[in-house]
């Protein structure tokens, strides 16, 4: 009888109450992990060392942590953690004393911010090896030790192995019909702003008609732009080196290329008004309020380039905008859900009081594994594919998960439609500290912008500041009622307050 692979079936992939158990053993062994979506099933291959998830050693004959010596006091998530405080030359002494710190030593993570950190990586001058460690210590792939060590497990260990192996496609296909994204041929920029400003869609013949999705793909960017650097996360690397990266690496989480500014080191033109233009706003979405800032307006245009399973876990734009994005090459797979003051974060998601600190699994595939299901059946869930040559909707304060299903290009900007002004200017004006992209020397970007649209749009400020007052008057008549202030004043008995009838004080 061949050995077993038991696969956690719960979020956080700890050993489950009821596993999954399948045969395991040899080059071409596989080990089914289920989701509790109907017919939801994916299969990964065996881990390279042979580790397991933790499950596995209450049927094994054999445990390698039995010999670590005080290593076995603790759990697997403290050494991973003690590990990041060592460097090259004492993880290659520690993971040379026995198989379990072996495995632990050899974790790409640890070698990830060790290289991300060093010289070779922020002047650029290295060849990646397929591997994080392997390009830190320039090895060639037949100077790479594989020493098994089937008798290890551990959770922390395989859990990247498993994201990293887990298949999209389950998750992106079926999607129930009233989640679906709507999908639009055009649309009129007064059909967005009194239909569709507050939903996602994609729109299917724009994009079509622009002259870099007729020119681009990698190739072609090695080609013309490959010496040029770019922004891919924490470093700066040139094209040819990410390209290289993106097809070359197994990352649970791949860097994603996400440059903003991409249209000065391309030379690219912007906007139909331009002679040759490169690629031009999609016209449905009408004014960007914030072009009034000219150039001391936040970031709002980036280049995104990634392989498959790179993209976003769940965020909302910056400064309450909107955006779109338009996918050149490859395609999306999105999953949204409006933001209310009644409604809850996505699953999985926990948000602080103020918004301003989001926690959520650190990796798409993690997010994935352990809540899509629940996601699909949450009210307000919408989701969809955006294939190569259309553009996607974002709305303004919605929650987004975006991950490429295959190597992607893709352009996106962030902008202010007419019928989010309002949202703008309480974001701006109540969360400064949560304000972002703008220049340094812009030290009150709400003061600003409101004297910026004095100047150009005054009838538009005028409404978006009296619609704000509505809100705040709402949310006053709301609070009194709550506490009995409403029928204090029709001769009704006892209610309480706070005293003032200050805006400020109101929830």
């Amino acid at each position: 009888m061949g050995s077993s692979v038991i696969i956690p079936t719960g979020p956080g992939y700890t050993t489950d109450p009821a596993p999954v158990v399948v045969p395991s053993g040899g080059s071409d062994c596989l080990a089914d992990s289920l989701d509790d979506s109907p017919g939801l099933s994916f299969s990964v291959p065996c881990h390279p060392l042979g580790i397991k998830p933790s499950g596995n050693q209450y049927t094994a004959a054999s445990n390698a942590k039995s010999v670590t010596g005080p290593f076995q006091l603790f759990p697997d998530e403290i050494s991973a953690i003690f590990l990041e405080y060592l460097d090259a030359q004492q993880l290659r002494l520690l993971g040379s004393t026995c198989k379990f710190l072996y495995a632990f030593c050899r974790s790409d993570d640890i070698w990830k911010a060790l290289f991300i950190e060093s010289n070779q990586s922020k002047s650029g001058s290295f060849v990646w090896r397929g591997t994080w460690r392997s390009t830190f210590l320039g090895l060639s792939s037949e100077h790479v030790s594989h020493i098994r060590c089937d008798n290890v497990f551990s959770d922390v260990l395989f859990r990247p192995f498993l994201c990293t192996h887990t298949s999209l496609a389950p998750y992106c296909s079926n999607v129930p019909r009233e989640n679906a994204i709507a999908r639009l041929k055009d649309l009129s920029p007064i059909e967005f702003s009194e239909k569709w400003s507050d939903k996602p869609f994609i729109l299917t013949e724009q994009v079509r008609k622009w002259p870099v999705f007729r020119s681009w793909d990698t190739e072609s960017l090695i080609e013309q732009y490959g010496d040029v650097k770019f922004r891919a996360e924490a470093v700066d690397w040139t094209f040819n080196t990410y390209a290289h990266y993106m097809r070359n690496s197994s990352d649970e989480s791949p860097l994603y290329l996400f440059d903003r500014s991409f249209v000065e080191k391309m030379n690219l033109k912007v906007g139909q008004n331009e002679e040759s233009p490169s690629y031009w706003i999609p016209e449905c979405f009408g004014d960007d309020l914030f072009a009034v800032l000219g150039d001391q307006r936040p970031d709002d245009k980036w280049l995104i380039v990634g392989p498959a399973r790179s993209g976003s876990t769940y965020h909302k734009d910056p400064n309450a905008t909107s955006a779109w994005n338009a996918v050149l090459r490859g395609s999306k797979y999105w999953i949204m859900f409006p933001s209310k003051a009644s409604s809850p974060p996505p699953p999985g998601v926990y948000v602080s009081e103020d918004q301003s600190e989001v926690t959520s699994p650190l990796s798409i595939a993690e997010w994935l594994l352990g809540f899509h299901a629940e996601a699909r059946r949450t009210p307000g869930c919408v989701e969809g594919v955006c294939g190569e040559g259309e553009v996607l909707h974002v709305p303004s304060g919605w929650w987004h998960l975006v991950v490429n299903l295959e190597p992607s290009i893709a352009i996106t900007q962030n902008f202010v439609p007419r019928s989010h002004l309002s949202d703008v200017l309480s974001f701006l004006r109540d969360k400064p500290d949560q304000v972002s992209g703008f220049v340094k020397g812009v030290t009150d970007p709400y003061g600003l912008f409101v004297d910026r649209m004095r100047n150009q749009h005054p009838e538009l400020l005028e409404q978006a500041v009296d619609e704000l007052k509505r809100r705040a008057d709402g949310k006053k008549r709301t609070w009194d009622l709550a506490i009995g202030n409403e029928g204090e004043a029709a001769g009704a008995g006892f209610s309480f307050g706070f005293g003032g009838d200050s805006d400020e004080e109101v929830p």
